[in-house]
């Protein structure tokens, strides 16, 4: 076989590989790891800056420690042009192992999907004790240490929830809840700060 053939046909298997490649992940033994709610205060009054030709607008300050339920990298869309990585985070009952594993965890699309035969707590407890957080890092240092989060870290991120404007009227806005649902229902998070517990 031609070595023009078999160059495609091993690029096709190495991205094949790399899909079905299970994410790195870290369990826990059971129990709350994160009891504390994320924590939201108003913002400094017409907080405002820009990224990436992305005018940014500060809601309110944001600080949370929560478990990493599931991670997902985008690379594509306007959205990434400001975020590479979504995160769906839990805590309180959704910061439990025992709860988790019982739960069918993923993200597509910058939603968050879970799913469970028998649900090991109430479905309101999942609502207000989860969330997907689209992450824009302030900085390189920053980014860094968010696309190094694996499912099953605990993490701290600090920074504001925000509004983004772009060309042609484009906007996309944080929620600034923790029990709605559906479209709109994610928090987009500024990110000043971001550690890794163990």
């Amino acid at each position: 076989m031609k070595l023009s053939r078999i160059v495609p046909i091993v690029i096709v298997l190495a991205i094949v590989a790399w899909w079905l490649w299970p994410e790195p992940a870290i369990t826990h033994p059971p129990g709350v790891l994160v009891p504390e709610e994320p924590d939201q205060r108003p913002a400094p009054e017409r907080k405002q800056w820009s990224k990436n030709g992305y005018q940014i607008i500060a809601l309110a300050r944001f600080h949370i420690r929560a478990l990493v339920l599931h991670r997902e990298r985008y690379h594509f869309g306007k959205e990434s042009d400001l975020s590479p990585v979504d995160f769906a985070l839990g805590w309180g009952a959704m910061s439990d192992q025992q709860v988790v594993d019982q739960l069918d965890i993923s993200q597509s699309f910058r939603w968050y999907h879970w799913r469970s035969s028998r649900l090991p707590i109430s479905n309101g407890d999942v609502i207000t004790h989860s969330s997907n957080m689209h992450m824009i890092p302030a900085d390189d240092d920053v980014e860094e240490t968010l696309l190094s989060v694996i499912r099953g870290d605990v993490v701290e991120l600090e920074g504001y929830l925000v509004e983004v404007h772009g060309q042609n009227g484009w906007k996309w806005v944080s929620s600034l809840r923790r029990d709605d649902t559906g479209d709109g229902a994610c928090e987009l998070v500024w990110v000043e700060k971001a550690a890794i517990h163990e």
